[in-house]
């Protein structure tokens, strides 16, 4: 069984390696181009107490990682936040993204976090599945955004709105 906690600086390497291989591998990022654990350093540090960034462990190895980054710079978002997920190949199916998702939502909840939005492409069936399991609801489509693997990709987008304490 997997657990969750706090990512580290310690732990760059490995999420930039599973960011990556869903980079190369999958249309859950619109990224293209890998990414240097310099570049995801950059990412890490602009995460906060109230953004902050898991990953999942089993028998002491990185298998998935997620976050909650700004929404938007404009402080009229500032208890918005986007949701990240990503889980290592090999382990997906096994309840991994559940654990992790179901622990940023308390993480947010407990951080002030007022709503969640999760932008998830088309064809990711479980992923929509996930979240609307853990009460996200589909608030809008947004149609041929991304073009990835020679394929203009439509981009779903599910809200949560948390009973977090910034009301």
């Amino acid at each position: 069984m997997a657990m969750t906690r706090r990512a580290t600086a310690h732990d760059l390497a490995a999420i930039t390696d599973i960011y990556n291989e869903a980079i190369l591998n999958t249309v859950a990022t619109f990224d293209t181009g890998t990414k240097t654990i310099k570049e995801q350093k950059k990412w890490f540090n602009s995460h906060d107490s109230q953004h902050p960034v898991l990953v999942a462990e089993q028998d002491s190895v990185v298998v998935g990682w997620a976050s909650l980054s700004k929404w938007s710079d404009r402080c009229a978002y500032s208890s918005t936040a986007e949701v990240s997920l990503y889980v290592k190949h090999d382990y997906r199916g096994k309840g991994i993204g559940k654990t992790l998702l179901k622990a940023l939502i308390q993480t947010g909840e407990n951080a002030g976090i007022h709503t969640a939005i999760a932008r998830i492409t088309e064809g990711n069936e479980a992923s929509i599945s996930l979240f609307r399991q853990e009460g996200f609801e589909n608030v809008g489509v947004m149609k041929e955004v991304g073009r990835k693997f020679d394929r203009l990709l439509d981009v779903f987008i599910l809200q949560k709105i948390f009973e977090s304490k910034s009301k």
